[in-house]
């Protein structure tokens, strides 16, 4: 319409819209990396980026025939991308099917928290009870990656019942750490470092010490329940807590994990609140 083709054409107009269009541009970008976190397709990207730099570096030095090798694989990056990052692009498509990609309520993250929350526990006070070790890390904004190539991959849900079952003795999956990252188990048996503090107490075993190191060179909270003692503790931040009741366990656990605990005031109506450290 030329009324609003002349309208649009205005400075201000321009500028707004140009604003827009990169602020779109970067929020698809951002929901992009976060949806691919954690995965394999992190890593396939650095290689793509190596890829691009080498094509780069044979052009300005005049290589031609590696130049013509790296511009015929640039040519086929684009199906080689939908075929490498296929998984990745079906839960996005999958997602934004479901009206999730871009958008999550409130009250959708807060009962994925609980369940969460209820969850880990369950297992732990059944643990605790019958004095099975475990050691449980959960990833926050440092990825654990690393420490997750050690172990036996899971990706599953995470459920009271299942963490129970990897610690039971003697089984397969028992002896070392399990990692989760957000909602999932991704890997069990996996092998933390061990902290080299020489003021940690002589009477702390493997689990406790791993659980210290990995708090020391990352951000991940680890859940540990004494084979010997049946104790809780948890670490966060090169902090070690110990001898938690199950009230302070949830407290600390759930504020390291999620910060403000999410709370419904007259059915309708959230609002964020802070516990106090247990």
């Amino acid at each position: 319409m030329p009324f609003i083709d002349q309208f649009t054409e205005l400075a201000p107009v321009n500028l707004l819209v140009n604003i827009i269009d990169v602020l779109l541009v970067w929020f698809v970008l951002y929901k992009v990396i976060t949806l691919i976190k954690g995965t394999k397709a992190v890593q396939l990207l650095k290689g793509i980026f190596v890829i691009i730099i080498v094509q780069m570096l044979t052009d300005v030095f005049g290589l031609d025939t590696l130049f013509w090798i790296m511009e015929e694989v640039t040519n086929w990056a684009f199906l080689a991308i939908i075929i490498i990052f296929q998984p990745e692009l079906r839960r996005a498509l999958e997602q934004l099917g479901r009206g999730k990609l871009f958008a999550r309520t409130i009250l959708q993250e807060a009962e994925e928290q609980n369940r969460l929350i209820e969850a880990m526990k369950k297992s732990i006070i059944y643990m605790a009870k019958r004095r099975i070790g475990a050691l449980i890390s959960i990833e926050r904004e440092t990825g654990l990656n690393e420490y997750i190539e050690t172990g036996i991959p899971m990706n599953s849900i995470t459920t009271s019942e299942l963490l129970i079952n990897i610690f039971i003795p003697n089984t397969p999956l028992h002896d070392g750490a399990v990692i989760m990252q957000k909602n999932q188990i991704a890997a069990a048996a996996c092998y933390l470092p061990l902290s080299e503090s020489p003021f940690i107490s002589k009477e702390l075993g493997t689990r406790h010490r791993a659980a210290l190191g990995i708090s020391e060179v990352t951000d991940a909270i680890t859940i540990i329940v004494s084979e010997e003692t049946g104790a809780i503790s948890l670490t966060s931040n090169g902090d070690l807590h110990r001898d938690l009741s199950i009230e302070e366990f949830e407290t600390r656990l759930r504020k390291a994990w999620f910060g403000p605990e999410p709370e419904l005031v007259n059915s309708s109506i959230w609002t964020w609140r802070g516990k106090k450290n247990g």
